[in-house]
C-alpha cells in the first residue's frame, strides 16, 4: 500500500523547504499552491467564477488574475473568504487526489502532498501520515516580514488558519524549522526512517 504522506503548517513555517528535501529523497510531491495557480489560469472556468463572484477589477487586462487584490479583498472578509474556497478547494482536492491515484497505480512507495490547509478543510483522512512543519510566532512573523508582508497582511493570513500548536497536536510528525535548514533535513531523515521509506538521494 502506497503511503500518503500529508505535509503543512503555518504560513511561513517551511513546507515548501521540507517539500524541496523530500523531494530530494525521490519522493514525489504534489504542491496545492502549484494546482490552485494552474485553476486560475486565464480560460480557466474557476477563473470566470471568481471574476462574477468578485468583479472585473480583479483581472488585469490581459486576463490574469490580480492575485494581490483579491487577497485584500478575502483577507479582510471572512465570508468573500469561504466563497472563494467554495469555488477552489473542491477543484484543489479532485486534481491532487487524482495525481495520488496516477502515483499508485505506478506502484509508488509513497507520495507526498504539500497542503497548507490540511485540517481545515477536513482532508486528513486521505493521508497515511502527516507531517506539520512548525516555527516560533516571531521567527514566522520575521520571515514574512522578510518577503515585504505588512502587520496587517500577516495578521490576516494567520487568523485565517488553525492556530500552530492544533496543526501540531493533529499530526504524527512535527518538523521544527527554527535552526538550520541541515537540522531541518535531519529531522525529515528520522521521519523516513522511521516510516521505512528508502534512501534515494540526488547526490
Amino acid at each position: 500500500m502506497m503511503i500518503v504522506i500529508g505535509l503543512t503548517g503555518g504560513i511561513g513555517m517551511g513546507k515548501s523547504a521540507a517539500a524541496s528535501i523530500l523531494e530530494r529523497r525521490g519522493l514525489p510531491v504534489i504542491d496545492t499552491d502549484e494546482l490552485a495557480r494552474e485553476l486560475v489560469e486565464p480560460g480557466q472556468p474557476a477563473l470566470e467564477e471568481i471574476r462574477v463572484a468578485f468583479g472585473d477589477s480583479i483581472i488585469e487586462p490581459g486576463g490574469h488574475l490580480r492575485r494581490d487584490e483579491l487577497a485584500k479583498i478575502v483577507f479582510a472578509d471572512a465570508s468573500k473568504r469561504e466563497q472563494l474556497e467554495a469555488i477552489l478547494h473542491p477543484r484543489i482536492r479532485e486534481r491532487w487526489m487524482r495525481e495520488v491515484d496516477r502515483l499508485r497505480e505506478q506502484g509508488r512507495e509513497a507520495a507526498v502532498v504539500v497542503i497548507p490547509l490540511l485540517f481545515e478543510t477536513g482532508a486528513q483522512s486521505s493521508f497515511t501520515n502527516i507531517i506539520c512543519t512548525a516555527c516560533s510566532e516571531t521567527t514566522q512573523r520575521s520571515r514574512l516580514e522578510a518577503r515585504g508582508w505588512s502587520a496587517q497582511a500577516i495578521s490576516q493570513r494567520m487568523q485565517s488558519q488553525l492556530p500552530i500548536n492544533e496543526k501540531m497536536t493533529r499530526s504524527h510528525f512535527v518538523v521544527w524549522t527554527e535552526a538550520s535548514l541541515e537540522v531541518h533535513e535531519q529531522q525529515l531523515e528520522r521521519i523516513r526512517q522511521t516510516l521505512s521509506l528508502k534512501a534515494n538521494r540526488d547526490g
